[in-house]
């Protein structure tokens, strides 16, 4: 038997959930983790404009607006290598994945079809087509209810059928926050979760004091 010293790799990933009922739809794992993730937090302030003439004391009105980014690495060459066991990637490349992640931004033809259907019986009034809640997930501390903003793919290469082989996807997404769930909601809930381990984080840096700042005192 062997035994391997090299840990187990965590996958990160975006699991579906009914946003009424919390149950889980369904998980995509990232074929590669991406090697950069990119967040950007832009607080929300009540009072002066940043151009003013005059600032005044940040005070808070909310959470702060956060953006992710990152670049998702979607390849066939290993399934390739075993078409015996891979039929799906022999038939599809990784358009079956790309697909996936497309659904992800749009309506399902289900839905489309329900509305039209409505539409055509004369109903009034027809609700929007509600998504499910996106849940980002990258490791056990960070479970963020997230909204994919934008979604980008580049396909490189193709096989005899121009399947796609291999490709490169961009998604760019916005974590929605108490302010845009409530605090009742599983969303909400999570998005708490994720902002307490950020604050424990916080608390585990290592602190300085005023002397390592050239000053003995403020």
């Amino acid at each position: 038997m062997t035994i391997s010293s090299s840990p187990k790799l965590t996958k990160g990933g975006i699991v579906l959930i009914d946003p009424e009922t919390a149950q889980v739809q369904r998980v995509i794992a990232l074929q590669y983790n991406a090697e950069s993730l990119k967040r950007e937090l832009k607080s929300q302030e009540s009072g002066g404009d940043a151009g003013a003439d005059r600032a005044e004391p940040t005070r808070f009105k909310g959470p702060a607006v956060e953006t992710i980014s990152f670049e998702a690495d979607l390849d066939a060459t290993d399934q390739l290598e075993f078409p015996d066991q891979n039929a799906a990637a022999v038939a599809y490349g990784i358009a079956p994945q790309i697909a996936l992640l497309e659904s992800l931004s749009q309506p399902s033809s289900a839905q489309l079809g329900k509305v039209n259907s409505q539409a055509s019986s004369g109903t009034l009034e027809i609700a929007p087509m509600l998504a499910p809640l996106l849940l980002l997930v990258w490791g056990a501390g960070r479970v963020i209810p997230v909204k994919l903003t934008s979604f980008s793919v580049t396909e490189e290469a193709f096989d005899p059928a121009l399947n796609p082989i291999h490709a490169k996807a961009s998604l760019s997404l916005r974590v929605l926050t108490v302010d845009d769930l409530g605090f009742a909601s599983k969303g909400g809930s999570l998005f708490m979760t994720y902002l307490q381990n950020r604050e424990q984080l916080a608390a585990k840096a290592q602190p300085a004091s005023l002397s390592t700042l050239g000053v003995t005192g403020v």
